[in-house]
């Protein structure tokens, strides 16, 4: 991991930070660990996370980190200013709450209609959960969001994939993406994800996003069940999105086409 951090460092000073080519058809999808609002100045600023959805301008995004950890979970959005400015919408939970999300996670969304949710309750040591959204569009066309932030630990990482696959394989078979904080870096056998495979083949490796001051570790991660529903996924760097979070959000385009 050292070694991988000198390299990153190392090769970082000649980059330029990558753009998501938007096209007019495509569905700009997006996750983005909030670290509940807190940035790399230690300082809690929601409005500053605000700023970094109107920059990436998505369709869809999940997020991760919303609400309070400790007592009664209580949000810590702007969520009128998010509805207000950039046209997203939280998907309803099943029950009203001080929290926002489920287990910290929330799905934001401007295109579609929501034809169903699911509130999952993940195993591990820790207290996780995955918020399953489905979202209609125009022409009959839909996509499942399973939006999620799995465990520290590498057993309950395991053990949360398979989870998420079963949970694919009760229900119909339609287009479906797993956004969220994954907190692994490592693909193939040796991964903690591998589990996903059955449903969602081999997992391509995706953009470093955390920490957000000198990404060097791929721990956010945006899968699809489908060869072409999603084109690369990069991290969006900019000033702001390094300092006000300790990820950066990543993102890539859904094919319309291909819903």
């Amino acid at each position: 991991m050292i070694l991988t951090a000198l390299r990153t460092i190392r090769s970082r000073a000649h980059q330029k930070p990558r753009m998501v080519e938007k096209h007019p058809d495509a569905i700009v999808v997006a996750s983005y660990n909030i670290h509940k609002c807190v940035g790399t100045d230690g300082k809690r600023d929601p409005g500053r996370i605000v700023d970094v959805i109107g920059e990436i301008s998505p369709d869809i995004i999940a997020l991760q980190e919303v609400d309070t950890r400790f007592g009664e979970r209580k949000g810590l959005l702007h969520l009128e200013r998010l509805e207000r400015e950039h046209g997203l919408v939280p998907v309803p939970l099943s029950k009203p709450s001080a929290a926002h999300g489920w287990h910290g996670n929330i799905v934001l969304f401007r295109k579609g209609l929501v034809a169903d949710v699911h509130e999952i309750n993940l195993p591990g040591l820790e207290p996780r959960g995955a918020l399953v959204t489905e979202l209609d569009f125009d022409g009959g066309k839909g996509v499942r969001i399973i939006a999620a932030h799995f465990g520290l630990l590498r057993r309950s990482r395991a053990q949360q994939a398979r989870a998420i696959v079963d949970h694919v394989r009760r229900h119909r078979e339609i287009p479906t993406l797993v956004l969220g904080d994954l907190n692994e870096w490592r693909i193939g056998a040796k991964s903690a994800l591998h589990g996903f495979s059955p449903a969602f083949g081999p997992l391509p490796p995706s953009a470093p996003s955390f920490p957000s001051r000198l990404p060097f570790l791929a721990l956010d991660r945006i899968i699809s069940n489908r060869p072409g529903l999603i084109g690369d996924v990069i991290a969006h760097e900019t000033p702001l999105s390094r300092v006000a979070s300790d990820h950066l959000p990543i993102m890539t385009m859904m094919s319309y086409d291909a819903v």
